[in-house]
């Protein structure tokens, strides 16, 4: 009986107890000053208590470029050779495109069978809400990809927070001062203590998590009324969340397969990381803690700070499943027919664009609404799904979370299965 209730205790008194408490507060705060202000009260409220889960997102972004390029080129030193760099780079971009396929593929697998666009009826659309959207799907080309990939200056890339390019640029650091032997081992040693202060910083800055999640939380239900949203999109949402769960099952039972026994610890170990992420909506947020947890459980430093960089660049998993479910839905409410053959082309299409938009805000609807415009359905409909967009982002950037935390743990494995 002593042990169940200190159980308890540890788990109301841990991040994660707090974070949950914190998000049924703020959902609760905010569902109560909905009720009882006016709309331009509650908007005013929304504005400013949102700045809880700002400050906390902006103090998690000012780590990850030093601790990325720290423990990148630490990890890189100690691999010691491009081959063995080529190697790990394989297998990581082997697992990326597949789990990116899978996810895709049950995105469309769902939104045609339950077709949760055919016969909506959604009233009082804010069409101009989407032009915030729709006017960054300008900068989605091949001229911007490559952009998103090769730096032009490392300081710039540090300053935006682009972790592919900080990545790219730790990759050639960290090589470089492999091939040059033993004189370069106090800057390497450097950065590895530099790195250890970095993942200290983390500890502080958790403290805020649950702030944060607060001020999301409440400043979301202030202004929207979940219950309305909930009802007319009740069936999009609904379809939604059977996706998002099948694609679970399937991330899980892949972990069991690769990891055994192991999955449940991992699974234990990313609670806080994955409520984090739902709370917030932001997969970037939990970067540094979710380096922290996977070095616990084991995963080598140098494979985890090889591997997370590219994950949250090649490997969002719940984003890829929503980008064809929000993609065909919007045709489905327009009437716009897509055989199958279309439908696979448009699945090609968005495993492409997907990677070159990292660090965009609000990536998954730039990339939905350049689809939808590359294969004539109207663009403005991704109007439709905004209301309700920032519900499922909660889902999705769990689901990225889990699908880059089982990347790297399985990645991980295979490396110290060959050792």
């Amino acid at each position: 009986m002593d042990t169940i209730q200190k159980q308890k205790k540890s788990f109301f008194s841990g991040l994660t107890g707090q974070i949950l408490i914190a998000m049924i507060l703020g959902a609760i705060l905010g569902i109560i000053l909905h009720n009882s202000i006016s709309t331009e009260a509650a908007q005013s409220f929304s504005n400013k208590i949102k700045m809880l889960a700002t400050i906390f997102i902006r103090l998690v972004q000012m780590i990850i470029s030093p601790l990325v390029f720290t423990t990148l080129v630490v990890g890189i030193a100690k691999l010691g050779d491009i081959k063995t760099v080529g190697r790990i780079g394989g297998k990581a971009l082997g697992w990326f495109f597949t789990a990116s396929f899978i996810s895709l593929l049950i995105g469309l697998f769902y939104v045609n069978i339950l077709e949760p666009g055919v016969g909506i009826k959604l009233g009082n659309v804010d069409m101009g809400a989407a032009s915030e959207v729709t006017a960054k799907t300008q900068n989605l080309s091949f001229e911007n990809f490559v952009e998103h990939i090769v730096p032009k200056s490392i300081i710039e890339a540090m300053a935006t927070n682009e972790i592919l390019q900080i990545v790219i640029f730790s990759i050639f650091f960290g090589l470089a001062a492999a091939s040059l032997g033993a004189t370069v081992k106090p800057v390497i040693g450097a950065l590895d203590k530099m790195s250890h202060i970095v993942l200290k910083m983390v500890n502080y800055v958790m403290n805020f998590a649950p702030i944060g999640v607060f001020g999301a939380i409440a400043g979301v239900f202030a202004v929207r009324d979940a219950e309305e949203l909930l009802i007319t999109y009740f069936k999009f949402f609904g379809s939604f969340l059977l996706g998002i769960g099948t694609l679970w099952v399937v991330l899980i039972a892949v972990g069991f397969i690769f990891l055994k026994g192991r999955m449940i610890e991992l699974l234990k170990r990313i609670t806080g990381p994955l409520a984090i992420a739902f709370g917030t909506t932001s997969s970037e947020a939990v970067f540094p803690k979710l380096t922290e947890e996977l070095e616990s459980f084991g995963v080598k430093d140098r494979i985890v700070s090889f591997m997370l960089p590219l994950g949250y660049s090649f490997n969002l998993d719940g984003s890829m499943m929503y980008m064809t479910f929000a993609s065909i839905f919007i045709a489905q409410f327009y009437n716009v027919h897509l055989d199958l053959g279309t439908q696979m082309v448009m699945l090609l299409v968005l495993m492409l664009t997907s990677k070159g938009i990292a660090g965009v805000p609000r990536a998954s609807l730039v990339v939905v609404a350049a689809t939808c415009g590359m294969f004539d359905i109207p663009v403005e409909g991704i109007a439709l799904i905004l209301p309700i967009d920032h519900f499922c982002d909660m889902f999705r950037s769990a689901t990225n979370v889990l699908g880059n935390a089982l990347a790297t743990s399985v990645v991980g494995q295979w490396e110290a299965d060959k050792e």
